[in-house]
This record gives structure tokens, sequence and C-alpha cells, in this order.
């Protein structure tokens, strides 16, 4: 008796494709290769490929930022295949804790690692090559930097370029000075001494159409730079001669995957004086240094000691813009301009002024109110309640950003424990990772801006005494403290008046109106000054006309 007994064949099980690179260590063709090698291997163990996945240039030290290792993960968790084939383990991560976590996650969705080189991953096998992987990962950083450390020891660069050297074609870390940026330097070292900012220097730049290191524009943070890490162009030791390499150290933070920069420690610092490379005068980089130890000590509002009696508070009455010294005619009188028509010529109706003319206005207006007692009362009752309650506000607001910090810091924490010790998959709660972190960015940067609760000053009796002894001449007595250096002085004048705006007077040939705007005026309303006079809420006229430059 024949029988015909037809078996089916075996169905092949899925195979997912991982493949990776790293941008130190591999190359675009490395993909290519490897998933030809995976599609091989598949072949032979009679498996089918249902999908490819792929994360070009990135690092094996963090799953974090690797989109293709997430979408695989993703389809894992809907069943998609039931195998993952990579060239070696080391493609998934050169991380312990990252691969051990891969493992053990695939695992429990029933989904085997099969590596071309090492075959079914177990894990005792994850174990070591996890172990291997991030041996050899820090290896490799610890010869890095031991090279480039030696390239430093040598006066050489160690890595990347400052503004104003080039490299020496078929020399390794050699480099020379450009001619063209190597003056641009030297302009900034020059302005910066003589007293401008790092904005004002960079507008400069922009006004001149000088091309910056990076970007499109030159700011204020590329001249000014950060001390701790040792960058910008003022806080670069290179232009003075001398090489100062290793001040910080990138780590990888394991929750995010971002570099994090940290200080390290002055005995660790690579120094090597290169004199060739000098490109500003001996002591110049020194004074510049000093100078901004000076500008920094101060606080803020502070910083920049005005040079007159309205030094930062004249505005443009055509465009808005602020108001700055033009030097003085033949009779020594200073004059003021548009800064916007000084810089880029962009006011649309731009004019010249005397600046003591301008001062004349605003102090007669000012010292016709301040005769009253009754009025300085007020001033400072209303002085004191206003700055009681941006206290409270501000401390409310920061009080707010911070409790929900801690809150958000506390979840992420939690998610972090839970996938580390397996109880939750990381792809579950990757969406909610993402928007906390997400969260927690956004409110780092709102308490950053948020400004710290404002010191309640009281007016001590003798500062109020002194202003009534001096009302007869108040503008030789706070111009002349402030050119003292008496900052109590420059800020009495800044707690009276906010802004003034100049214009020409359209009534008067030659003449000028001055409208102010003043701090308490904003917090008594426009009944603050009951003696009618204009000079805080509307505008003052100059009693003569003030002559064009």
């Amino acid at each position: 008796m024949n029988a015909n007994c037809e078996t089916e064949p075996k169905a092949k099980k899925r195979a997912a494709i991982y493949a990776r690179y790293s941008t130190d260590l591999q190359s675009e063709r490395s993909i290519e290769d490897q998933i030809a090698l995976c599609q091989t291997y598949s072949e032979r163990e009679q498996l089918e490929v249902v999908s490819t996945y792929q994360d070009a240039a990135q690092s094996g030290a963090s799953v974090l930022g690797r989109d293709g290792l997430l979408d695989l993960l993703d389809a894992a968790r809907r069943g998609r295949f039931d195998i993952v084939i990579v060239e070696a383990l080391d493609r998934l991560s050169r991380d312990m804790e990252d691969l051990a976590g891969l493992h053990k996650r695939l695992s429990f969705l029933g989904i085997e690692i099969r590596a071309v080189h090492e075959g079914v991953a177990s894990t005792v096998l994850v174990g070591l090559r996890g172990l291997v992987g991030q041996l050899y990962r820090e290896d490799n950083v610890l010869k890095i930097k031991r090279g480039m450390t030696g390239r430093a020891k040598e006066g050489r660069s160690p890595g990347g370029l400052a503004y104003g050297y080039e490299s020496v074609p078929g020399e390794v870390g050699t480099r020379r000075i450009v001619d063209a940026e190597s003056g641009v330097v030297r302009r900034i070292f020059d302005e910066y001494l003589a007293g401008k900012s790092p904005r004002e220097i960079a507008y400069g730049l922009n006004s001149d159409g000088i091309a910056p290191p990076r970007g499109s524009r030159w700011n204020a943070s590329t001249i000014n730079g950060n001390a701790t890490r040792g960058n910008g162009i003022l806080q670069n030791p290179l232009y003075a001669g001398r090489q100062v390499w290793n001040r910080v150290s990138m780590v990888k933070d394991p929750d995010t995957g971002r570099r994090v920069s940290r200080p390290n420690p002055p005995e660790e610092w690579v120094v090597a004086e290169v004199p060739e490379l000098a490109i500003l005068a001996p002591g110049v980089f020194e004074e510049a240094g000093r100078s901004k130890a000076e500008r920094s000590f101060a606080s803020p509002r502070d910083r920049r000691r005005p040079r007159h009696l309205l030094s930062g508070l004249l505005r443009c009455e055509a465009c808005g813009a602020g108001m700055s010294t033009n030097g003085k005619d033949r009779s020594g009188r200073v004059r003021v301009r548009c800064s916007a028509h000084a810089e880029s010529g962009s006011c649309p109706n731009p004019q010249t002024f005397y600046l003591d003319r301008i001062e004349e206005a605003v102090l007669s207006g000012l010292r016709t109110e301040l005769r009253h007692p009754e009025v300085m009362a007020e001033y400072v009752r209303t002085y004191h309640e206003e700055r009681m309650r941006l206290a409270a506000g501000a401390v409310i607001g920061r009080t707010r950003i911070e409790k929900r910090l801690a809150a958000v810091e506390r979840e992420l924490a939690r998610l972090v424990d839970a996938i580390c010790d397996g109880s939750a998959v990381i792809q579950q709660f990757e969406p909610k990772m993402l928007a906390l972190q997400e969260e927690q960015t956004g409110l780092r940067e709102e308490l950053e801006v948020v400004p710290e609760p404002p010191e309640v000053i009281s007016l001590h009796p003798a500062t109020l005494k002194r202003y009534e002894e001096q009302l007869a001449d108040l503008q030789s007595a706070l111009a002349m403290g402030i050119r003292s250096g008496d900052t109590e002085a420059a800020r009495a004048m800044r707690e009276l008046v906010d802004t003034v705006t100049v214009s020409r007077d359209p009534k008067r040939k030659g003449g000028v109106e001055v409208e102010i705007a003043g701090r308490l005026n904003q917090l008594l309303g426009p009944t603050a000054f009951p003696q009618g006079v204009k000079g805080v809420w509307g505008s003052v006229v100059a009693e003569d006309g003030l002559e064009l430059s």
C-alpha cells in the first residue's frame, strides 16, 4: 500500500537587521558592509529578513538619540520579527548597562539576538561583550586624550582652530597667523580697553561687514566667551602666545545623552608657550583680563558707570535708538547724536544736540517738583510699596518654577530607575520621558531668565535731606557726583528718570524738546507731579534753541 505524503515546508523565522557606525571609528561604507554580511548570514540560516534598521554616525555609548534602534525596539514590541541580526553585539551598544537592558527587553518579548561573529546572544555573552565594549570605548578615549596631550605639550593644536589662525598644510597640529583676522582680534581688544562693551564691539564689526568665526553675524558671546571654558576672543590666551588646553572635560549625561562640560582643576591644564602665535602686544591680554574683572565685580546695574548725568537714558525720537556723545565743539560743549545713525546710518531723521541743554531741560522739571516735601514723601512711600510688591512677586514666581522643576526631575528619576531595574520597558515610557525632558529644559531656561527677588533698598533720611539741600544746584551736584564715581548719585538719578526722548521743537527754530519717562511716575501715575510741570509725564522745552553741529 502506497501513500503519497507531502510535508509542508517549515516557515522561515522573521528577522530584522540592525547596523550602525560611529563618527570617529568607521566610515559610511560600514553600514552597507554590515547589512550585506547580515543578509548572507540570514540566507545561510534560512531566515526571512523583513526589515532593516540603521544608525549612521551615531556613537554606541548611549541608546539615546539613535532613531534606528528606537524604531527597531518599537517594531519588536509590536511583534514584527522574531530575531535581530547584527554584525557584532557592540553594534547594538558599547555600554554595559544599555546592552544588558536591550537583551533583557528583547528576551522578554521572545526575540532572539544573533551576532554574525559571535552567535546567539546569551546572558553570559552579553555580559562579557558589554564589558569588553565599554572597556574598549573608554580605552579609546584615554588613547585619544593621551595623543592630544602630547600634541598640546609640544605647542601644536590638539584639535580645532581659534579665530585668527589657519592650519599649515601637511603639518598636523601646526598653525599660522591669518593677517586679516589678526587685525580684527587686535581691534576687538583695543575697543574693549577703550571702554566699549562686547555688544557694542559686535555691532561695529557687523556694521563694517567683517565675517565672524562662525555663522553670519558677530555677537557678544563670541567676543566675551566663557571664563570657565576659556573660549571667546577676550578669554583666549593664545592671542598672547600661550596655549592652555584641557580646561574642561566633556561627559555624556546618561539620562539625556547630551554632552556636558565640566571644569578641570588647574593642575590638569596643559600649558605651552607659543610666542610665534602671539597676535597681541605684550601686556594687552592681561590688561583686558583686569578690565573684565573690574567690570564683572560690580552689580549688573552699576557695572557700567555712567560718564554723564543722562548716560544710557537718552533716546532718539525719530527711531527709538539710544543716543551717544559725538565729540565737542570749539567751546568744549559735548554733543550727542543718534547711535543708530552713527553706527549704521539707519536713522530716518538724525539730529545732533548739545548735552548740557538736554540736562538743563530735564532737571528744570525735576527741580520744580522736588521743591515740595510732600511730593518726595509720596515718592518714598510708593517706592517702598512697589519694591516690596515686586520682591513678593519674584519670590512667588521663582518658587513656582522651582517646585515644578523638582517634581519633573523626581518623575524622570523614577522612570530611569524603573527602566534600569527592568520593571518598565524604555519604549513604553519614551514619549513621557521626552516630554518630561523637554519640560525640564524649558523650566531651567525659564528659571535662568527670571530675575532674583529685588533687594528692597530703603532711602536713607540723610540722602533725602541732601536732596533738599542740593535742589538749588541739582544739575551740578548730581553731575559732579557721577563724574567722581559716586554710584549713589547715579542710582538716585535713575530712580527718577527711566528714559529721555529727544527731538526738535517744531515751534522754535533750532529748539529742542525732551520727553521724560520716570520710574516713579510709572508707580504714581499722572498725578505724581501736582505742580503740572511737563518734565516727567509730557515734555519739557528748553528755553534756548540748540545749534546743529
